[in-house]
């Protein structure tokens, strides 16, 4: 077996070898001893932001004269690389960790400091030449990095996500065009109700998103405040009084997002409300989601003893030992999401409540719970549009059929006849297994001509009077 080379690195509490080829450093080869918890480990996006905020640092502390610019150059070339896609094996700590997120801070501040020492031309370790915490950490605290981080990868990955909800309520929306004309059964508590067109269904959904996605923009703006530069507690020790917004400056410019300071540093740090709220909104949209895709599963049933309304697209056989089955997969696995998100929010929430006075030390269980969140959606939305919203097929003679056996029919017959002698055909239309028109035809309530006005089913898909 091959020997693990390594090097002894000193913090606080005494001596710790880290391996010599790690770009950590000895908080965060305590942070994997202490925390083999899950062994998942932070999102790509939450890398990124991160790394993106320690380079807006260390250029606003440059631009001030408080970090000298050989250093300030070597970590922005480090974090430029990590950006780039390099060095992400050296991200190690688990997302279950310390409070505050200060083990991961410290793995980044670790690995862009060694990756900076030896762009200036020194060995891993050799912390003179660039330090985690004089250097990297220069005006920061995790108090205030690891929530604006938190903050920024939230608002890049919504920025995925809307598009996606725009495609899908788009695909929802052609559908309801192309079924504009096919008459259906209208359902309500499972039951035969008036009727309704197979568009007029798909428009709704396609509303439901629509609302969806502009909650999703509108919630977008709470994660843009950030609260960079409250250091410790929010009253911004250790900071210079224009760093704060140099760097927010930065991260807007990079982002092209209106990423700005918060009104009060105290408040940023002690509540995540912002981050709160985007769980529940997301939250709201898996409830939206989850009931459109158990409608498609209700209307695509059977495909003989269901209401196979509607086909869906097969994308892979739906039984290991019943040949030829076919399952609606797409939409059960956008059911499961949509539980795991309903199920993160909890997490959200729970989090949300426990800060205590200057900080909230949840924040890691929050912004693994919020990505991951954003993440699922993003591809589950992205995948079901794709392979089962466009590929929809309508049964139309089965539609036509359910909207013509309806004995909800019956309905347009109070105007007419009145509620009470409308039961009655209803009744003796279900118990002679007839339909509608024929009963009224035997009890000779109405004309020929009545019939056809009144009971027409495409007109009763419309306000207006019989």
């Amino acid at each position: 077996m091959k020997k693990v080379m390594v090097r002894t690195e000193k913090d606080s509490l005494g001596e710790k070898d880290v391996p010599q080829e790690a770009f950590w450093g000895i908080q965060t080869q305590r942070a994997i001893e202490n925390f083999p918890i899950s062994g998942l480990r932070a999102h790509p996006k939450f890398i990124d932001s991160f790394v993106m905020v320690k380079k807006a640092c260390a250029l606003a502390n440059k631009e001030l004269g408080l970090l000298k610019k050989e250093i300030a150059e070597a970590l922005v070339q480090a974090a430029d690389e990590v950006l780039k896609g390099l060095w992400r094996d050296q991200f190690v700590v688990d997302v279950f960790q310390m409070g505050a997120g200060t083990s991961f801070n410290m793995n980044v501040n670790e690995v862009l400091a060694n990756r900076a020492i030896e762009i200036l031309g020194g060995q891993r370790g050799d912390y003179k030449l660039c330090n985690p915490n004089d250097h990297v950490n220069m005006a920061q605290s995790t108090n205030d990095v690891f929530p604006t981080s938190m903050r920024v990868c939230a608002r890049l990955l919504l920025e995925e996500l809307i598009p996606v909800l725009k495609d899908l309520e788009i695909s929802l929306g052609d559908k309801g065009k192309e079924f504009d004309k096919i008459l259906k059964s209208g359902r309500t508590h499972l039951q035969d109700a008036v009727p309704i067109r197979l568009g007029q269904e798909f428009t709704a959904y396609s509303l439901t998103i629509k609302k969806c996605r502009e909650r999703v923009q509108a919630v977008a703006a709470l994660v843009e405040e950030l609260g960079i530069g409250g250091s410790a507690v929010g009253t911004g020790l250790n900071t210079h009084p224009d760093y704060r917004l140099k760097v927010a400056g930065y991260l807007k410019d990079w982002t092209k997002i209106n990423f700005h300071c918060a009104e009060d540093l105290r408040e940023a740090m002690q509540s995540n409300f912002p981050v709160a709220t985007v769980a529940a909104v997301l939250k709201l949209v898996a409830v939206e989601l989850s009931r459109i895709a158990n409608d498609f599963r209700l209307l695509c049933s059977g495909p003989l003893t269901g209401f196979a309304e509607i086909v869906l697209p097969a994308v892979q056989p739906g039984s290991s030992i019943m040949p030829g089955k076919v399952n609606p997969s797409m939409a059960e696995m956008l059911n499961m999401v949509c539980f795991q998100v309903i199920g993160n929010e909890l997490t959200v929430s729970m989090a949300a409540q426990a800060g205590q006075l200057e900080l909230n030390v949840m924040m890691p269980v929050m912004t693994f719970n919020i990505n991951f969140s954003i993440e699922i959606l993003k591809n589950s939305v992205r995948e079901f549009t794709n392979r089962c919203v466009k590929g929809i097929v309508a049964n139309q003679g089965t539609c036509q059929h359910y909207a013509e056996i309806s004995p909800s029919l019956a309905t347009a017959l109070n105007s007419y006849i009145g509620y009470a002698s409308a039961a009655e055909v209803v009744k003796k239309a279900l118990k002679e297994k007839k339909t509608i028109p024929q009963v009224v035809r035997e009890e000779k309530l109405l004309s020929e001509e009545e019939i056809k006005k009144v009971l027409d089913p495409r007109a009763l898909t419309e306000p207006g009077l019989p």
